[in-house]
C-alpha cells in the first residue's frame, strides 16, 4: 500500500522569512540611529560650549529618536507586508533602500545642525533654487571628496542592513514577540499625554530633537497646510496698552491707519535747518549678545562701544525676523510677512509705501550698497520698487577689489572694508539733494572667513585678554568660536574705517546714522527663544544734543515711523495721511518697559512667535519678558488665549493680504 505524502503548510516559513527580514533590517536601523545620536551629541559638545550636561541631552535625544523610529517602523511594516504579498525579495530590497536613504538624509540633517545649531524645517521651502545653490556652495561641503564619502557611507549602510538579516536568525515565536512589543509601544506612545517642553533654552531643545522627525513634520505641515488662508477677521483693540493708538480706517485694507505718530527724537537733536542725509549701516549677524553695553557674552565691537557714548542706544531692540530676508521690509516699512517673507511677493508686490518711497516724494535720492548679490532674497526687486536711484552690488565692483576669502571656490562677495571704501568712493562730491544711503555688510556670515587671518587671530586673543579681561580657561572656551568672533571684530574695524572716511565728507555734519544688526547668528548657542531677534540698535549724528541709553523694548518696525515723525516735526517733509507701518515709535524710556505688539518670523515659513507688552508667545507657550530680553515660562491661560487670539488675527490679515494684495489702496 502506497504511503500518503505529508501535507505541510508553507505559511509559518513565509511568516518567519518575512519577519526575519523586517526585524533584521529594523534592529540594525535602530542601532545605527542610536550610534548617530551619540555621534551627533559628541560633535555638538566638541564644537560648542554649552551650559548643560552631555548625559542630559543624550538621554533626552535617545528617547526622541526611539519614539520617531517606532513610528517610522510602524508605517514601514505596513508597506512591507503589502509588498510581500507580491514578492518577499522585492519588499526586502525596497525597505533596505528606504532605510538607507533615510539614514543618509538623517546624517545630512545632523551635519547641517552641527554647522548652524538650527534644525532644518519649513525654511527649506522658503528659498528658490538659486539661493539654495549659493548657500550650499558657500558652505564648502559640496565637494567631490564629500560625495565619494557619501557614496561609500550608503554602500556601508546597505551592507549592514543586509548583514542584520543574516544575523537575525530568530525563531518565529521570538519574532512575534518583537512585533508585539513594537505594537504595544506604539499604543503606549499614542495614549501618553503630550506635554509641551517649557525649557527657555532653545539650543538645548534643538539638540534633543530628532532631526528627521522635525523635517518630516514640518514638510507635512507645509504640504498639507502651507499657503496663506484667511478667515473672517476684525480689528482687535490691541492699541490700549501700546505707545501709539492707531486709528484703522478701512476693513478691506486691514493694515491701513491714520499717520499720527508722535515725534520722540526731536528732544535729542539740535534744530534741523535743512533736510539731513540718513545713512543706514546694516550689520550682518550682529546680535546684542556680543555687541555693546550689557552684552552677556561680552562685546566684540570696541569701536561701536565707543560710538555708543555719543549716540542714542536701545538695549532691548528686536529684529522682525531671525534671518536677513526680513531686514529691508522690516526697517523701511514694518511690512507684513506674507507666507515666506514680504520679499517673496516680488512677482507681484502689493501696493505699499516705505521710508524710501516717502522720502523720494520729498526730494530725497536713495543709494544702496552691498558686497553680495542684491538679487539674493529678492532684495533687488524690493529696492527697485521703492525707486532707489543707485544699487551697487558685487557685480559693480571693479577688478581692483578682491572677493572675500573662500574655502570652497565660491565667495558671497566683497568684504565689509571694501564695501565701505568702494561705496564712499562712488558718492558724489556734493549731492544736489538730500540722500538716504544704505550699506549692508556680509563678512560676519558663514563660512566666517576674514582677510589677514593671522592678524585677526592675534587680535582676538588680545581682545579676550585685555578688553574683556578673561582668564585662560574662559579664553579657551571663547576660542571654540574663534572664526565667528574674528568676523565680528573685523566688521567692527570696517565700521571704524567707514566713519574715519565719512568724517572727511562735507555732508557728515548734517547726517543721521542708523546702525543695527539684521539678526543674531545661530552658530554661538542662544540663551533663549527671543535671543535670536535681540540686536543692537543705535542712532548717531553730529547733530545730537545729548546721548542716552533706553531700555524700552523696540524693534526694526519702529525706525521708519520715528524718523519720519522727526522730519515732519522739523517741517522738512510732508507725510501721507494714511500709512501701513506695523510698528509703534522708538521707546525712549530709561527703565524697562514693553509697549509694542508684533509677530516675529524665525525663518522663512516659520511664523511661530509673537510679543505683546511684557508677554512673549512662542510655539504655543507663554513667557514673561524682562530687561535684556530675558524670558521665563509662565502658566496663565488668560494671557495665552489673549496672545493666541491676537496672533491668529495677524495671520488672518496676513493671509488676506497675500490673496487679495490689499495692503494699501491705489494712489
Amino acid at each position: 500500500m502506497a504511503q500518503k505524502a505529508e501535507i505541510r503548510s508553507t505559511l509559518p516559513l513565509r511568516a518567519q522569512t518575512l519577519l526575519r527580514n523586517f526585524w533584521g533590517i529594523s534592529l540594525t536601523f535602530i542601532g545605527l540611529m542610536a550610534i548617530s545620536r551619540i555621534a551627533e551629541t559628541v560633535l555638538v559638545f566638541r564644537g560648542y560650549v554649552l551650559e548643560f550636561s552631555f548625559r542630559e541631552v543624550l538621554f533626552a535625544g535617545l528617547v526622541q529618536d526611539l519614539v520617531w523610529v517606532l513610528y517610522f517602523l510602524g508605517l514601514l511594516f505596513i508597506v512591507y507586508v503589502c509588498l510581500s504579498l507580491i514578492s518577499i525579495k522585492f519588499a526586502r530590497i525596497l525597505i533596505q533602500v528606504i532605510t538607507t536613504l533615510l539614514l543618509i538624509i538623517h546624517l545630512g540633517l545632523v551635519l547641517y545642525f552641527n554647522q548652524t545649531l538650527v534644525p532644518l524645517g519649513k525654511d527649506l521651502f522658503g528659498y528658490n533654487y538659486a539661493d539654495l545653490s549659493r548657500t550650499v556652495t558657500a558652505s564648502g561641503q559640496f565637494t567631490a571628496t564629500n560625495l565619494a564619502a557619501l557614496a561609500g557611507f550608503a554602500a556601508l549602510v546597505f551592507g549592514l542592513l543586509y548583514l542584520g538579516i543574516r544575523v537575525c536568525n530568530f525563531r518565529l515565536k521570538t519574532l512575534f514577540i518583537f512585533s508585539g512589543i513594537h505594537m504595544s509601544a506604539l499604543l503606549l506612545i499614542a495614549l501618553w499625554p503630550n506635554s509641551k517642553e517649557s525649557d527657555t533654552d532653545e539650543t538645548k531643545t534643538n539638540i534633543t530633537l530628532n532631526k528627521s522627525r522635525y523635517l518630516s513634520e514640518q514638510t507635512f505641515d507645509e504640504l498639507m497646510y502651507g499657503g496663506e488662508f484667511y478667515f473672517d477677521f476684525y480689528l482687535r483693540a490691541t492699541n490700549d496698552d501700546l505707545l501709539v493708538k492707531k486709528e484703522f480706517t478701512d476693513d478691506t485694507y486691514p493694515f491701513v491707519h491714520k499717520s499720527n505718530y508722535p515725534d520722540v527724537l526731536s528732544p535729542f537733536f539740535d534744530s534741523l535747518t535743512q533736510a539731513p542725509d540718513i545713512v543706514f549701516l546694516f550689520m550682518e549677524s550682529f546680535g546684542k549678545a556680543y555687541s555693546g553695553k550689557d552684552a552677556y557674552l561680552g562685546s566684540f565691537t570696541p569701536f561701536l562701544d565707543s560710538l555708543e557714548q555719543h549716540s542714542l542706544v536701545w538695549t532691548n531692540a528686536l529684529s522682525s525676523t531671525g534671518r536677513t530676508f526680513g531686514l529691508l521690509p522690516g526697517v523701511f516699512g514694518g511690512l507684513p510677512f506674507g507666507e515666506k517673507g514680504f520679499l517673496e511677493l516680488y512677482e507681484e508686490f502689493p501696493p505699499h509705501i516705505s521710508l524710501l518711497s516717502v522720502l523720494k516724494k520729498n526730494g530725497y535720492e536713495a543709494r544702496f550698497f552691498t558686497g553680495s548679490d542684491a538679487k539674493f532674497d529678492n532684495e533687488l526687486d524690493f529696492l527697485e520698487y521703492q525707486g532707489v536711484n543707485l544699487i551697487v552690488d558685487e557685480s559693480s565692483f571693479p577688478a581692483s577689489f578682491e572677493k572675500a576669502p573662500t574655502n570652497s571656490g565660491f565667495s558671497w562677495g566683497y568684504t565689509d572694508k571694501d564695501l565701505f571704501l568702494y561705496g564712499i568712493e562712488t558718492l558724489p562730491v556734493k549731492a544736489p539733494s538730500p540722500e538716504v544711503r544704505i550699506f549692508q555688510t556680509l563678512t560676519s556670515h558663514d563660512p566666517y572667513l576674514v582677510p589677514q587671518r593671522e592678524v585677526y587671530q592675534e587680535k582676538i586673543r588680545d581682545h579676550l585678554s585685555n578688553y574683556l579681561k578673561l582668564d585662560e580657561e574662559k579664553i579657551r572656551e571663547y576660542l571654540t568660536y574663534e572664526d565667528v568672533y574674528m568676523t565680528i571684530l573685523y566688521a567692527d574695524d570696517a565700521v571704524r574705517l567707514f566713519f574715519e572716511e565719512y568724517k572727511k565728507r562735507p555732508e557728515f555734519a548734517n547726517t543721521i546714522f542708523v546702525i543695527t544688526g539684521d539678526h543674531r547668528l545661530p552658530e554661538i548657542p542662544m540663551s533663549s527663544r527671543l535671543d535670536r531677534f535681540h540686536v543692537p540698535l543705535m542712532i548717531y549724528s553730529p547733530m545730537l544734543s545729548r546721548r542716552d541709553y533706553f531700555k524700552g523694548v523696540t524693534s526694526h518696525y519702529e525706525i521708519t515711523p520715528s524718523l519720519l515723525a522727526l522730519l515732519e516735526k522739523q517741517n522738512l517733509v510732508t507725510l501721507p495721511e494714511e500709512v501701513i507701518w506695523q510698528g509703534q515709535v522708538l521707546d525712549t524710556a530709561r527703565t524697562f518697559q514693553s509697549l509694542i505688539a508684533m509677530p516675529l518670523m524665525r525663518n522663512k515659513n516659520q511664523l511661530m512667535d509673537y510679543i505683546h507688552g511684557e508677554y512673549f508667545l512662542s510655539d504655543g507657550q507663554v513667557f514673561l519678558v524682562s530687561d535684556n530680553l530675558n524670558i521665563e515660562p509662565i502658566e496663565d491661560i488668560n494671557v495665552l488665549n489673549k496672545l493666541t487670539g491676537e496672533f491668529e488675527e495677524f495671520k488672518n490679515k496676513n493671509g488676506y493680504m497675500v490673496q487679495t494684495r490689499k495692503l494699501l489702496p491705489p494712489r
